[in-house]
């Protein structure tokens, strides 16, 4: 099992579309391959600093849905409320 950290920074004025494609984004990756769970958080300090949190089964899964074309797909409406790009660390035990 492994959990996948996404941090982005969301541009100002553009919380409410973010938070309805962040949602988008959770259902659709709640279909892939390997998916566990994932949570969506906001920064309480820097409320434009939001983190993602998903669980996979296997690093492969994650990589399969990183690089899917429905994930392309929803990245391209989430980019450019991005005031930088997103980071992605993942994480093992």
């Amino acid at each position: 099992m492994i959990r996948v950290l996404i941090e982005r920074h969301i541009a100002d004025d553009l919380a409410e579309h973010y938070e309805k494609a962040a949602r988008n984004t959770l259902q659709q990756a709640m279909q892939a391959h390997g998916f566990i769970s994932g949570e969506s958080l906001k920064n309480s300090n820097d409320h434009n600093h939001r983190i993602v949190m998903a669980t996979f089964r296997t690093l492969q899964d994650w990589q399969r849905w990183h690089s899917s074309a429905a994930r392309k797909e929803i990245m391209e409406a989430i980019m450019p409320m991005l005031e930088s790009e997103e980071k992605i660390t993942v994480l093992e035990h």
